[in-house]
């Protein structure tokens, strides 16, 4: 199956054409694929070199002058490096960009830590006004990459990775999907964690949402299912533990509840290892979701 960054370079060419708004900012990173298009976009396709920095001040300009830009990047290279960028060259002159990255927490365990970035979208949440989609399937990363171009000067990220479920949902890029109800507690699968989730799930009776859009949060979707559920939460999420534990509990705050928020761990892993080694290091595998779920809702086996 194609990855959603397979998927990305073909459908921002389509909306570079068709879109004069629309303009591509890059590092190096991702220039091979847009060669066609810079080709035809001269002035609307700008390979900045390896000055991340840059990257993003210069998105900021173009978003000055009416572009939308869409920047792209390696997650470290989009957001950690350039934080100060975002923060004031997007945020404080109040301009938008939608940033596109590319490794996720660690799709490229090989390159070792330079390459990885599970505290994103926490790093973001420090900043007013972001929007983060966490698509799950390529499908839906186009759908979100689709909505966020067209999302007149909003702050958008979209975090690509190649971990992906084996089937798309539809995405509005707002609500969380109910996948399935249960009554002993609800948990909310972000992304492509989805299908560990429902490996972990299966027999047990619990709710599982599915979000691929985690800011703003879904409340509402939180709420209702909880009415049902129970008050019992755990978050899945394919970056930095606990990362939305403080969206929850704010989604909560009137109702007596407990939260486990799982995700990759702060501990750095120094063997490169593989993806699924990864995965089963920070207990996001389908086995260890069951033993931790389990524990935490003490919810017995449907039977």
């Amino acid at each position: 199956m194609e990855t959603m960054r397979d998927r990305f370079a073909p459908v921002l060419t389509q909306l570079l054409d068709e879109d004069p708004r629309v303009a591509v900012v890059l590092a190096e990173i991702g220039k091979d694929a847009f060669t066609e298009a810079q080709h035809r976009h001269p002035d609307r396709v700008i390979n900045v070199g390896i000055r991340e920095q840059l990257l993003v001040g210069a998105a900021a300009g173009l978003a000055l002058t009416g572009l939308r830009p869409v920047v792209h990047s390696f997650a470290p290279f989009l957001v950690e490096r350039p934080f100060e960028q975002l923060k004031l060259d997007l945020g404080h002159q109040d301009v938008g960009a939608v940033l596109v990255s590319a490794g996720a927490s660690f799709d490229r365990p090989t390159d070792g830590q330079t390459h990885m970035a599970p505290g994103d979208v926490a790093l973001l949440d420090t900043l007013d006004g972001w929007t983060v989609h966490v698509p799950g399937h390529p499908d839906e990363a186009e759908a979100l990459l689709r909505r966020a171009v067209a999302a007149g000067d909003d702050k958008v990220y979209v975090r690509l990775s190649a971990l992906a479920n084996r089937q798309a949902h539809e995405v509005d890029g707002q609500r969380f999907t109910t996948v399935r109800e249960g009554r002993a507690g609800v948990v909310v699968a972000v992304g492509p964690a989805l299908d560990a989730v429902l490996a972990a799930a299966e027999g047990l009776d619990v709710t599982v949402l599915y979000a691929t859009t985690v800011r703003p949060f879904d409340a509402v979707a939180l709420r209702r299912a909880t009415g049902t559920a129970g008050t019992d939460v755990v978050l899945v999420e394919p970056c930095l533990a606990g990362t939305s534990t403080a969206a929850v509990n704010e989604a909560l705050a009137e109702l007596p509840h407990r939260v486990l928020g799982l995700g990759v761990g702060r501990r750095e892993l120094r063997r490169y290892g593989t993806v699924e080694e990864h995965t089963a290091a920070h207990g996001l595998d389908a086995a260890s979701l069951r033993e931790r779920i389990s524990a935490f809702v003490a919810v017995p086996a449907r039977g």
